[in-house]
């Protein structure tokens, strides 16, 4: 097997163990329907190291499966940035106007 076959393995095998946290973070957020215990700093983090990964395959003309991980990466992480943003208005607003 060529070396760089095997590193393209290996970062799959990263971004596929990276992803399975995703969806239960996602479940983890639907169900609380809070952002407690979220840090919006991580995601955003975690959102540019994936983006600087995509960069990286797109600009060094290496695209290849290893791609896919990284955009089903980024779509999960994006879903879980959304979700913080509209439970943490929704937050915001109860503290504003215990009613809502």
């Amino acid at each position: 097997m060529d070396p760089s076959d095997i590193s393209k393995f290996l970062e799959s095998g990263m971004l596929v163990a990276f992803g399975f946290a995703w969806p239960a973070n996602i479940v983890h957020t639907l169900r609380l329907k809070s952002t407690q215990g979220k840090s919006i700093m991580f995601l955003m983090i975690v959102f540019v190291g994936y983006v600087f990964g995509i960069s990286a395959k797109v600009m060094g003309d290496s695209i290849n499966y290893v791609l896919f991980f990284y955009v089903v990466n980024i779509v999960m992480v994006s879903c879980d940035i959304g979700l913080y943003a509209y439970f943490w208005n929704k937050e915001r607003h109860r503290l504003v106007d215990p009613k809502a």
